[in-house]
């Protein structure tokens, strides 16, 4: 009885652990302590389907979009550009090739104001990487 009670705790702990590890797996949204929720590929997948937000790329120059993108702002001018954005607290998506401009582009957003920004984890090259469309002109 007493091995039990002492491997139970760390069985508890692991447990705790892998679920916590699936469910960042699973592309759970996070919301990261600069004020943006990053997101995976698939969740922006998923959205993409009932479509109520505005999707941004942010990467220069450009290197193609990801479909159904609504604006196209430097990741360096969003502040500069908030007239073309929609209500400070209406969903706005951002994204880049790879993550680095529009997690610059998300802290600025966050920055002045905005309060519901989602920023693409791993952008278009992790959009391409699962399997989906990407447009280039």
């Amino acid at each position: 009885m007493r091995r039990t009670r002492t491997w139970l705790p760390i069985a508890l702990l692991v447990a705790v652990v892998l679920l916590a590890a699936g469910c960042s797996q699973l592309g759970v949204a996070s919301q990261e302590s600069n004020g943006y929720t990053e997101i995976s590929v698939e969740q922006l997948a998923a959205m993409l389907e009932a479509k109520d937000f505005t999707l941004v790329n942010v990467h220069v120059p450009y290197e193609g979009e990801i479909p159904e993108t609504d604006l196209f702002i430097r990741f360096d001018e969003i502040a500069e550009h908030t007239d073309e954005l929609p209500g400070k607290d209406d969903p706005i998506v951002v994204y880049c090739r790879t993550g680095p401009m529009s997690t610059t582009a998300a802290e600025t957003l966050v920055s002045v104001g905005y309060t519901n920004v989602l920023e693409v984890d791993g952008g278009m090259r992790a959009w391409r990487a699962a399997g989906y469309e990407l447009l280039e002109r």
